[in-house]
């Protein structure tokens, strides 16, 4: 069971990293075309007619992935002034039914993000020339990744590993 467990701690923080290392990527990706649509636009006298869809889509990515991956963490946000007056075993309770309701959550945005997708599939985004499904992938990813990482969550606890709280990160052996 331990063995398991670490193997999943292992596969779990590696997604981590690389949906980290993205929301990265789109946060430095954005900021670029962010500043070449201010240069284009007032210095150029030339606007990019794509940035504004671009960045604005970018962020979502970044904004998802990295959401779920603090929720991995111990980084997201949370109220936990109860918990230091309450006993260890209640607030595991507590943290497990919190990361439940964060389990339902991520499983809302993986379904209606699929639904939207679906309905906006046919539709062309003008400035961009691709689906309108696009814009609704990354709430789906990271619907995806708030399953698997509060699910993640209970499982260690209820197993008698450490999940991380703020300020902490999850070990993985």
């Amino acid at each position: 069971m331990l063995d398991n467990m670490l193997f999943v701690a292992r596969v779990t923080s590696w997604v981590a990293r690389i949906a980290l290392w993205l929301s990265v990527a789109g946060l430095v990706l954005m900021t670029a075309i962010i500043a070449a649509q201010v240069v284009f636009r007032y210095l150029l006298n030339d606007s990019l007619a794509w940035s504004e869809p671009a960045a604005v889509m970018i962020m979502g990515w970044f904004i998802f992935l990295g959401a779920a991956v603090g929720v991995r963490e111990g980084y997201h946000l949370s109220f936990d002034v109860l918990l230091y007056f309450l006993p260890a075993k209640v607030c595991g309770w507590l943290h497990s039914i919190s990361d439940g309701v964060v389990v339902g959550f991520g499983g809302c945005m993986m379904w209606f993000g699929t639904e939207l997708a679906a309905k906006t599939a046919n539709n062309a985004l003008p400035s961009l020339g691709i689906s309108g499904a696009f814009d609704f992938i990354p709430i789906i990813a990271g619907g995806v990744l708030l399953v698997i990482f509060s699910i993640e969550r209970i499982v260690r606890r209820f197993a008698g590993l450490p999940t991380a709280r703020f300020g902490e990160t999850v070990l993985e052996e």
